[in-house]
């Protein structure tokens, strides 16, 4: 697979992978608009992704030094999205990523082809229907 960036501003870096084996990308901040309740970091970066795959955005593990967390858990960039990569986080008066650092991990995921089927009834199974904590 061919993954196509193209730099909407000029400091924007292109993303690589870092380790052979390594499953994430990691995107740096060029700019970054404070709001009453979050941060936004643009990433300088749109991105091509073949149609039948999907670009996961996770946090970095060095999110932990800071204090963020991205906003929607896991973000979903469709392969029919041509704009800017941008990370929404929330944030306290602790750390905060400053411009040029690594501020999050992008991962490409091949989808499986999905039929959809009402049915009536589902398949039994041990578990059932036991939901948040029920299995200790």
């Amino acid at each position: 697979m061919i993954l196509k960036f193209k730099k909407l501003d000029e400091k924007a870096t292109i993303p690589h992978i870092a380790h052979p084996g390594d499953a994430g990308m990691d995107l740096r901040a060029v700019s970054m608009v404070r709001r009453a309740d979050y941060i936004e970091y643009g990433t300088g970066l749109a991105v091509e992704i073949e149609r039948g795959n999907v670009a996961l955005l996770f946090p970095r593990s060095s999110i932990s030094n800071t204090g963020h967390r991205l906003l929607n858990s896991v973000g979903v960039i469709d392969s029919g999205y041509r704009g800017e990569i941008k990370v929404r986080m929330s944030w306290t008066d602790r750390n905060a990523y400053k411009l040029g650092d690594k501020i999050a991990q992008l991962m490409i995921v091949e989808l499986p082809r999905i039929l959809i089927e009402e049915v009536e009834e589902l398949t039994s199974t041990e578990r059932g229907g036991g939901g948040f904590g029920s299995t200790g």
